[in-house]
């Protein structure tokens, strides 16, 4: 069973929607009031969002938030399982 920590599978989702609407990370940094490298961080699952980041960013992607964060719902994810932290 595959173990990620919240970071990197949070990022991966973020650059999935980034890609999917051909934005670049600086474009979706000026959307959300952010900068490229905190935008490159989450993709890398260095940094994790704020909630108001989440907010922002489902703004700036023309989403729900749910759409951002669904990867973390386990009815969705069927023998995903998150590290413990």
């Amino acid at each position: 069973m595959a173990v990620e920590n919240e970071g990197a599978i949070f990022g991966k989702r973020l650059r999935e929607l980034r890609v999917a609407r051909n934005l670049t990370q600086t474009e979706l940094s000026e959307r959300c009031g952010s900068n490229r490298q905190f935008i490159g961080d989450l993709e890398r699952g260095v940094k994790v969002p704020s909630l108001t980041m989440v907010l922002r960013l489902a703004e700036a992607l023309e989403c729900r938030v749910y759409d951002v964060v669904k990867v973390f719902d386990s009815s969705s994810q069927p023998g995903k399982r998150l590290r413990k932290t």
